[in-house]
């Protein structure tokens, strides 16, 4: 692959930055890891995921209540994996290592694989962020064109369309496909998978087989197969509409920029963290109930300035980088709610949409 680096010999805006952060944590007196106010989620999350499950295997609902629990579970499930997962998996859910390992297992328990997720998420598109060619996260695809970059075909004019369902259906091919082919392939987009121990493919492994047998076997012999058909596809909408949405409404919107890499080495213009800045939005902030369930993913931003410190504390650091980047004459990406995001998505994706113009 292309070697891509940025520009950090004068990394000035970053290093104000980190000052005044750093500066915060130690004038309040607070841990950058998490607190009891993610322990409580974690344990609520977790509980009702398991109350769910049960009930829809268990009661033998009429196919409303179901599909609607189903679909909740799914929800639910996307909201475990912002909230522990996410913090875990970054090594800011807790100070102990063996802590955020373990709970980073709960991307596991939900049928992905936290060893390639780690690589993909925290490697890849944190370093790389909406750099077409390298992140994984607007990989090219003959489906959905998110960046300029990516070539155009016919199928794209009607992309806003049709992307919903993909969505809806994008957790179920995750798990059911696209971790498989990275694990054989050893590949992310063009970049080599790290080397797995025995461990970690036990750990795939295993837990794939999990997988199959609590989402699988297990409901179709207490459902029946056409029960559980309905409980399994109405709980990947849930899930997979959830997690496509929020990280969506991230990085590919109006607001974002984007660069790209083919054969080439390539130095982007910025340091790292300006780049981070220009590429990633935020939504819907002091919006407290939002910020619970998505695992403070509304506050972007922050996230991808300061992946090691937990969501809990970002509503309080985005005032902190708000005040940066107006003094660097930066863009400080915020749509001001969730609708207004998700506009702001759809409208860049039907404008992709458009076959281009090429001025001779």
């Amino acid at each position: 692959m292309p070697k891509i680096s940025f520009n950090n010999s004068n990394h000035v805006f970053y290093t104000s930055l980190k000052t005044s952060v750093n500066n915060y944590f130690a004038h309040t007196d607070q841990k950058k890891t998490g607190d009891p106010r993610l322990y409580a989620k974690t344990v609520i999350l977790i509980l009702a995921a398991i109350s769910l499950y049960t009930s829809v295997l268990l009661l033998h609902m009429a196919w409303l209540p179901e599909v609607v629990c189903s679909a909740l579970l799914g929800f639910i499930l996307a909201s475990i994996g912002f909230n522990v997962m996410h913090d875990a998996n970054h090594g800011s859910y807790s100070s102990r290592k063996w802590v955020n390992e373990l709970l980073g297992l709960t991307l596991n328990a939900l049928g992905g694989n936290s060893f390639i997720w780690k690589q993909k998420h925290n490697i890849i598109h944190h370093t790389y962020t909406n750099i077409d060619g390298v992140d994984d996260d607007i990989a090219k695809s003959p489906f959905i064109r998110m960046c300029s970059s990516q070539r155009w075909v016919p199928a794209h004019r009607v992309q806003h369309l049709y992307t919903p369902f993909l969505y809806a259906f994008s957790s179920m091919i995750w798990i059911l496909f696209q971790d498989f082919e990275k694990y054989f392939r050893k590949k992310i987009v063009d970049t080599p998978l790290s080397k797995m121990s025995a461990a970690d493919h036990l750990i795939f492994w295993v837990s794939k087989i999990l997988y199959l047998l609590f989402y699988i076997a297990i409901p179709v012999v207490l459902m029946g197969w056409q029960h559980w058909l309905l409980f399994f596809i109405s709980m990947h909408i849930g899930l997979g509409l959830t997690l496509s949405i929020v990280f969506q409404l991230a990085h590919v919107v109006e607001e974002t920029e984007f660069e790209s890499v083919s054969g080439d080495d390539k130095q982007i213009e910025n340091e790292w963290a300006i780049h981070q800045v220009r590429t990633t939005a935020n939504f819907s902030p002091n919006r407290p109930i939002l910020s619970w369930f998505v695992g403070g993913l509304n506050y972007q931003v922050e996230h991808h300035l300061f992946p090691k410190i937990s969501h809990i504390h970002y509503p309080a650091l985005s005032k902190l980088v708000q005040k940066e980047c107006e003094v660097f004459d930066l863009p400080y990406n915020s749509l001001p709610s969730f609708k207004a995001a998700v506009i702001s998505h759809f409208r860049f994706i039907r404008t992709l949409g458009k076959k281009p113009v090429h001025f001779i």
